[in-house]
């Protein structure tokens, strides 16, 4: 077997490894907050992922790549020898590969684009020196880490909080979720259409300027809304009469005094016991006085309702999130191999090269497999282990990161989905308070984010050398 022949093999299967870990920890940001709030199984956020993520890839993805990631490193200093950018590149994919897959094995989403663009650094440093990488274009890229999460986080807590306002704290809450669902469904398509109209499509040249897409979206969202607006009414209301001055929300808050003050009574000496005691006595009588006023159990019964109406709008954000993230993170896999290929063809480096669709197709069922047998890890860790969801609050952080990634490339800052995802849980824990948050999870979170880029550095350069040794 030609040395070039056994290149190209290794090559698509280093490939499609990168793909099958983007599956594994990418997608599951997709998918993460619809699985932790239960608005989809496990199961149905595979299958639904799986239609989506390979249609983005398949039919939107990227048909052209840069043979320099983010053109971060200088392209002439691979000029003169165009062989070590094969092995170079071959080194990037494996070492990224290498990295979500730990990543992923703890559970823990981390940012794919950050890691090719580590790896990239990495041997990119080794050839042409550190004068050879653009480190402001790197300092920019590496500030997501601050401005997705926050971004998105602020989004999702205001969403969230309005939500609890205006639904959750409603004399009626599911007659106030059937006024203004409507209009989250407008929104929710306004979002989405612009995301993809004006970033999504830039790969079939229909890369729509911002005024074009937002006319267009328009339209689309208001036939949402409308389709929305008829379905949600069709809902049966059941009326309630209850104080205006007293809500559910207030009953909880006195559920957790009882538990606090029981705690107090158990640790304390003779004198403080009796004081407390009579303390809960007037709590728990005050509890009871409320649950009637409230008619707490039939309100608690209305919220699942409204959850239930939230169900539908958290699904349909999923899966736009998951088509969007198969047309544009799947070049993050194909494009190295893409390049790779270009230059075993034509014995030279290109600022662009053409990727086949038959590549788009491998990259697709690599992010497909990946999801399917490991996603459920990082899943795991978005959907419930940073604090607990349900269909609002899943919902407010979906909307959150996806509206952040819209305004991110409007104004052209470095964003990151997985980031910015993380960013909207975190915010909607946060509407909750401090205490409903995982700080230790959370703290694994940010650590990993933080090491992705030298870490993929760091092993793009020991397998560059080890290819370099094996290939030279």
């Amino acid at each position: 077997m030609e040395l070039e022949t056994i290149i190209r093999t290794l090559t698509l299967i280093t490939g499609f490894y990168m793909a099958w870990n983007i599956g594994a920890n990418d997608v599951a940001n997709a998918m993460g907050t619809s699985v932790g709030s239960r608005a989809l199984t496990l199961k149905k956020a595979v299958i639904l992922a799986a239609i989506l993520e390979f249609s983005g890839a398949f039919f939107v993805g990227s048909h052209v790549s840069e043979t320099i990631q983010k053109e971060i490193v200088q392209p002439e200093i691979f000029m003169n020898d165009p062989h070590l950018f094969v092995l170079g590149m071959m080194g990037a994919l494996l070492a990224t590969g290498i990295w979500l897959q730990s990543a992923s094995y703890l559970g823990l989403p981390v940012s794919t684009t950050h890691a090719i663009v580590g790896a990239v650094v990495g041997f990119g440093v080794i050839i042409g020196g550190a004068h050879a990488v653009d480190w402001v274009e790197l300092f920019r890229i590496a500030s997501s880490w601050v401005l997705s999460p926050f971004l998105s986080g602020v989004i999702s807590f205001l969403i969230f909080s309005l939500l609890q306002k205006k639904i959750f704290f409603a004399l009626n809450p599911l007659k106030a979720t059937k006024r203004i669902a409507p209009f989250m469904v407008f929104f929710c398509f306004l979002v989405f259409s612009m995301s993809l109209l004006f970033e999504g499509l830039a790969n079939l040249n229909m890369d729509l300027p911002f005024q074009k897409a937002l006319f267009i979206s328009i339209p689309i969202a208001l036939l949402a809304g409308s389709i929305g607006f008829i379905l949600i009414r069709k809902v049966k209301i059941t009326q309630f009469q209850a104080s205006e001055h007293v809500h559910p929300e207030h009953v909880l808050s006195l559920e957790k005094a009882i538990k606090h003050l029981r705690r107090v009574k158990l640790s304390s000496k003779k004198e403080t016991q009796d004081k407390v005691s009579a303390i809960l006595s007037d709590v728990k009588n005050l509890n009871e006085d409320l649950r009637k006023q409230t008619r707490f159990e039939e309100r608690t019964s209305e919220f699942h309702d409204v959850e239930r109406i939230f169900v539908y709008l958290q699904i349909i954000s999923a899966c736009l999130v998951a088509f969007g993230h198969g047309a544009n993170d799947v070049a993050n896999a194909i494009g190295p191999v893409a390049a790779v290929f270009d230059v075993l063809k034509n014995q030279s480096i290109s600022m662009v090269s053409e990727v086949p669709v038959w590549l788009l197709a491998l990259g697709g069922t690599g992010i497909v497999v990946g999801l399917a047998t490991w996603g459920w890890r990082v899943i795991e860790t978005v959907g419930k282990k940073i604090t607990e969801l349900t269909p609002t609050r899943g919902f407010s952080a979906e909307f959150g990161a996806a509206t952040t990634i819209l305004i991110a490339s409007k104004m052209g800052l470095p964003i990151s989905t997985t980031h910015s995802l993380v960013g909207g849980v975190l915010g909607v824990g946060l509407a909750r308070g401090l205490s409903a948050l995982n700080l230790r999870t959370l703290r694994d979170i940010f650590l990993s984010w933080v090491i992705t880029i030298p870490i993929s550095a760091i092993l793009s350069i020991v397998l560059f050398y080890i290819l370099k040794a094996i290939f030279a």
